[in-house]
C-alpha cells in the first residue's frame, strides 16, 4: 500500500435503532452511514418533506399562477450541466402541462455567456419577449441580471441551490433551501430537487383554485433522478426518496423518450438500472453539451416526445462525450506534467494545487481538477483562458475544506484578486485576471495549508469490512443493489478482505481481469480492476492479494454471476 493511501473501516454511527428484522448486513451498512431508525429508510413518496417549509415558495407559485392566468411569456432561464438541464426540462414540462401557453427556456452558452442570469442573458431573454423570468439551477449571486430585468419591467422568481453570498439580488421571489431562513429539512437538495418542489407548490395552488385537469407530477421523477445523481449532492433520506422513485419509475419503462436513448446509446439495460449509472453513464454524455458545445441540445433531448429524434440527439451527445474524453486525456497529461515540475521546483507539491495552461478548455476544467483531486489527495483549481486576458476556474475539494468559504476568506484578505466566485463545500468556480494568475496560486497554497495539515490529505479508502465467505454470492449482491439507492454521502458498500489470485490478465488496454479464492477458502470469484498501472499489473508473482471491493452482478448473454469490482489492490 503506498503511502498516499489507508484503508479504513466505517464505524456504526452512536444511536441506532433499525429494526431486528433488518437483514444483518444491512443493518451493519446503514449503521456505518448514519442511519439512526427505519424512518429514514423509507422511500415511498409519501415520505417526502412537503414544499411548505421552503421559504419563498408560496409567493414564486403565486407569481407562477398569476403569470399562466395573464398569458404571459415565461421564460425559464437554466444552466449547462446535468443539473441544469433536467431543471430546465422538467419546469418547462410541467408549465406547460399546468396551462402556461407560452412557456419558454433559454440556455446559457459556458463560452459567450458564462454562468447565471447575466446582464447578457436577460438581453437576450427580453429580446425573445420574456416578462417573467424563472431562474432554475442558478441566479442566487446574480445581482446585476435581476436589476436589469426590473429596469425592464421583467420579473424575476429565482430557483437555485447554490450557497448565497451576504447578500441576495432583489428577486420577486427567491427559493433556495440553503437560504439563512429557510426551515426545509434537507438542504441537499439538486437545482432540479428545488424546481419539483415549486412545480409541486403551483399544482397545489390551482388545484385549490379549483383547476381539475392537472398533471401527475410524479411522471418527471425520472428528470429528478437523473438531475440529482448527476449534481452530486448528498443523498440525505429526502433525496434517496426522489431518486428511488425515478429508478423504479425508468426500471419499469416510465421514462422520458431522452432518457430512454441515452439509456441505449449507453448500453444500459433500464431494467437493471443503478443511482451510479445515472452519475457515470447518463450524466457525462448529458454534460458533455454544456462541456464543449450547447446544453440547448440537452435540454432538446429531455423535452423530445419522438424517440427516433431523442436517439439522433443522444448519438450527438455521445459524440461529443467522445471527444470530451480525448481533450480530458492530453489535459490530464499535461497537468501531471506540471505537477512533476512543481514537485522538482519545491521537492514537494503544495497542499493547494492551482494550475493553468494556456491551451486547456474550459468546459474540462472540471473533470480534470476532479481527476488531480483523486491522485493527489488534495484541493485542486484548474484554470483555462476565457478570452480577453481572463480566466475561469474550476475547484473541486476534499473532506475537511470547504471551497467556497475559502474562496470567500482569499476574497477577504486579498481583495480585487478574483472578479467573482461561487459554490459549494466540494465544488467551486470562479474567474479572474490571467495576470493574476500566480499570485492566486501562491495565496491558494498558502491558505490551505494554514487551513489543512498532511496528515488530512492523506487518501482514505473506506471499507465497510470484510464479506465471509458464505455471503460472497448473487443474493447478497442483489440485496446490496436493491438497498440504495447509494450516492453521495451515502457510498456504495465497499468491502476489503484477501485473497489468492488463481488467474491474471489484461482486457481492453488498461483493464485486469482475475479469478479469486477467499484465503481462509470460498467459492471462486471473478473480478475486474479497471484502468490499472500497467507497469505493476498484470504480475505473475504475486500470489496473494489484499482488495477493497465492491460486490457487483456480471450479466452476459443472459446469464448472472457474482463479480468484484475491485477499486483498490494491494500485493502480500
Amino acid at each position: 500500500m503506498n503511502n498516499k493511501t489507508e484503508l479504513r473501516r466505517r464505524q456504526a454511527a452512536d444511536g441506532c435503532e433499525l429494526p431486528s428484522d433488518l437483514h444483518p448486513l444491512l443493518r451493519r451498512l446503514y449503521a456505518h452511514r448514519g442511519v439512526r431508525q427505519a424512518s429514514e429508510l423509507e422511500r415511498g413518496a409519501k415520505n417526502l418533506h412537503a414544499f411548505h417549509s421552503l421559504s419563498g415558495i408560496d409567493k414564486a407559485a403565486e407569481i407562477l399562477q398569476q403569470a399562466i392566468a395573464a398569458d404571459l411569456c415565461i421564460m425559464i432561464v437554466g444552466d449547462f450541466d446535468a443539473d441544469g438541464a433536467t431543471s430546465t426540462a422538467l419546469t418547462a414540462l410541467a408549465l406547460r402541462s399546468m396551462g402556461g401557453n407560452n412557456v419558454k427556456y433559454l440556455v446559457p452558452n459556458r463560452f459567450d455567456d458564462g454562468y447565471g442570469l447575466s446582464p447578457d442573458v436577460v438581453e437576450q431573454a427580453a429580446a425573445r419577449g420574456a416578462q417573467l423570468i424563472l431562474t432554475v439551477d442558478n441566479g442566487i449571486s446574480s445581482h446585476a441580471g435581476v436589476s436589469l430585468a426590473h429596469e425592464k419591467g421583467i420579473a424575476v422568481v429565482i430557483t437555485d441551490h447554490h450557497l448565497p453570498g451576504e447578500t441576495l439580488p432583489d428577486a420577486d421571489a427567491i427559493v433556495n433551501p440553503n437560504l439563512p431562513d429557510c426551515r426545509f429539512p434537507s438542504r441537499s437538495l439538486a437545482g432540479v430537487g428545488v424546481a419539483f418542489y415549486l412545480m409541486l407548490a403551483l399544482r397545489a395552488r390551482l388545484r385549490d383554485s379549483g383547476v381539475t385537469a392537472l398533471p401527475n407530477l410524479a411522471e418527471l421523477l425520472d428528470l429528478v433522478a437523473l438531475g440529482t445523481v448527476a449534481d452530486v449532492v448528498p443523498l440525505d433520506a429526502n433525496n434517496r426518496i426522489l431518486v428511488w422513485q425515478g429508478l423504479s419509475r425508468i426500471r419499469a419503462g416510465k421514462c422520458r423518450p431522452g432518457i430512454r436513448a441515452l439509456l441505449e446509446i449507453a448500453n444500459r439495460d433500464a431494467r437493471q438500472l443503478n443511482a451510479s449509472d445515472l452519475g457515470f453513464a447518463l450524466g457525462p454524455r448529458l454534460n458533455a453539451a454544456g462541456r464543449l458545445d450547447d446544453m440547448s441540445v440537452g435540454v432538446a433531448l429531455l423535452l423530445s416526445d419522438d424517440l427516433a429524434q431523442a436517439r439522433m440527439l443522444a448519438s450527438e451527445l455521445d459524440a461529443l462525450n467522445q471527444t470530451r474524453k480525448e481533450i480530458e486525456r492530453g489535459m490530464q497529461a499535461e497537468a501531471l506534467a506540471l505537477c512533476n515540475a512543481l514537485e522538482r521546483e519545491s521537492e514537494t507539491l503544495p497542499l493547494g494545487i492551482a494550475m493553468f495552461h494556456p491551451e486547456w478548455h474550459q468546459g474540462v476544467v472540471g473533470i480534470l481538477a476532479s481527476r488531480l483531486k483523486e491522485r493527489f489527495h488534495r484541493p485542486v483549481i484548474a484554470f483555462a483562458p476565457s478570452g480577453d486576458g481572463m480566466l475561469k476556474g474550476s475547484g473541486r475539494s476534499v473532506s475537511g475544506l470547504h471551497m467556497r468559504d475559502a474562496l470567500e476568506r482569499l476574497d477577504t484578505l486579498h481583495p480585487g484578486l478574483m472578479i467573482k466566485f461561487g459554490g459549494h463545500a466540494m465544488a467551486a468556480g470562479l474567474t479572474l485576471e490571467e495576470a493574476k494568475f500566480d499570485e492566486f496560486r501562491q495565496r491558494f497554497g498558502d491558505l490551505v495549508g494554514e487551513w489543512l495539515d498532511k496528515e488530512s490529505l492523506q487518501g482514505v479508502i473506506w471499507s465497510d469490512g470484510e464479506l465471509m465467505a458464505q455471503e460472497l454470492t448473487l443474493p447478497t449482491a442483489e440485496l446490496l443493489r436493491e438497498a440504495g439507492p447509494w450516492g453521495q454521502a451515502f457510498p456504495e458498500p465497499q468491502f476489503d478482505g484477501r485473497f489468492t489470485l488463481i488467474q491474471q490478465r489484461l482486457v481492453g488496454e488498461r483493464h485486469l481481469k482475475v479469478m479469486l479464492e477467499p484465503l481462509g477458502g470460498g467459492p471462486l470469484l471473478d473480478g475486474i480492476a479497471f484502468n490499472v498501472d500497467t507497469t505493476l499489473w498484470p504480475d505473475n508473482s504475486v500470489r496473494q492479494v489484499e482488495l477493497a471491493y465492491k460486490l457487483d452482478i456480471n450479466e452476459f448473454r443472459g446469464n448472472r454471476s457474482v463479480q468484484l469490482i475491485i477499486e483498490h489492490l494491494w500485493p502480500l
